[in-house]
């Protein structure tokens, strides 16, 4: 399947949004309509940060292992997920750019590695469905970044 890829532009500065960004646990406030029942563990921040969550979606639980795979301040982080018991391999990169305006331009994008037969053949409506979630996670980020609740969490649980 073809990536999606939703963006947008926030008036705060790369490093914040990054700083903010690089804390797993701190994604579940901007997921949370979608994603459901976090758990993190590992370190707080950075690669190799873990969580578990859960699909908010009809039928059987499908559940997500998640890990940042790669952090690189304050430009971009790559973390990998996988669900549909183990039948669904993902790859979510967000990318931080100098805004327009100077601020930050955010984009995230969200590529199936893997996905199960049903996904596949189903694929613009499995890739509409992404792309609404994703872009209100990202208007959501927004509002938390404007409001001034993105100060790093740094949580950490095993």
């Amino acid at each position: 399947m073809k990536p999606v890829t939703v963006s947008i532009d926030v008036p705060q500065q790369r490093e914040q949004v990054f700083d903010f960004l690089d804390v797993l646990a701190n994604h579940e406030a901007f997921t949370d309509h979608f994603l459901l029942d976090w758990e993190v563990s590992g370190p707080s921040r950075g690669t190799g940060a873990r969580a578990r969550m859960r699909v908010k979606k009809p039928g059987p639980a499908d559940w997500l292992e998640m890990e940042v795979v790669s952090s690189e301040r304050p430009e971009r982080s790559v973390e990998q997920a996988v669900s549909a018991g183990g039948r669904r391999l993902t790859q979510g990169t967000y990318e931080l750019q100098p805004g327009p305006r100077g601020g930050t331009s955010i984009s995230f994008t969200l590529a199936w590695i893997e996905a199960p037969l049903p996904e596949r053949l189903i694929a613009p409506l499995t890739r509409a469905a992404t792309r609404r979630a994703n872009a209100r996670s990202l208007r959501r980020l927004a509002e938390r970044l404007a409001t001034g609740t993105d100060r790093p969490q740094g949580r950490e649980r095993s």
